[in-house]
């Protein structure tokens, strides 16, 4: 496995793009800081570029070269939630790729349970592209078969972490100082976040 991890880790090096899994569903992974490569997913999916994707992060110190800023709140969310399917939106620095980032300034941003996922992160030593291997309007693939029908002749690796059981993908929360909006409801629910934030908050 740790070849083919570094064949992989080489072709996101090189600005190509990788199936690979994740905590949820199987992902297309690029280096999230290389401008073309991140182009090369939205033309791989047909997705709007206005629709971001989310990036994966190995530790806290790659979370902070991405993010300007982490409100309490988000603090709270990631010691109860991360590693694990929550994606929160925060701040992003000023020199992050236009396209990881929406029309408020946000980026989506989590750390996976998943350790094939972890391994190429931290090898590659750069946050990856998170987006779920699959057409725009497709479902998510959970097999690496599925993804391989999707995208046989048009991506080269693709990483085998067996099937995957999420059917919605991560949560995806914009999180500021005293408000969690949930922009898609996925694995982890809504009771869940606030349970962990407390009834004086507003979960919407």
């Amino acid at each position: 496995m740790t070849d083919n991890l570094s064949i992989a880790v080489a072709a996101l090096g090189r600005g190509d793009v990788i199936v690979f899994p994740t905590e949820t569903l199987y992902g297309l992974g690029a280096d999230a800081l290389n401008f073309a490569a991140v182009e090369k997913i939205f033309q791989l999916k047909g997705r709007d570029p206005s629709n971001p994707f989310p990036v994966l992060v190995s530790d806290r110190s790659m979370l902070n070269s991405l993010v300007s800023n982490i409100p309490p709140l988000a603090e709270k969310l990631m010691q109860r939630f991360w590693p694990g399917p929550l994606t929160l939106v925060l701040p992003a620095r000023e020199n992050i790729p236009r396209p990881l980032v929406n029309s408020t300034g946000g980026i989506g941003v989590r750390i996976s349970s998943q350790p094939i996922c972890n391994e190429i992160i931290s090898m590659l030593g750069r946050p990856i592209t998170a987006t779920s291997a699959n057409p725009a309007g497709q479902p998510g693939a959970q097999t690496l078969a599925q993804a391989r029908d999707y995208f046989s002749g048009k991506i080269g690796i693709f990483i085998d972490g067996g099937e995957l059981n999420s059917k919605t993908g991560s949560t995806v929360a914009a999180v500021t100082e005293n408000k969690i909006t949930i922009i898609r409801a996925g694995e982890i629910s809504k009771d869940e976040l606030q349970n962990v934030v407390g009834k004086g908050i507003n979960v919407e």
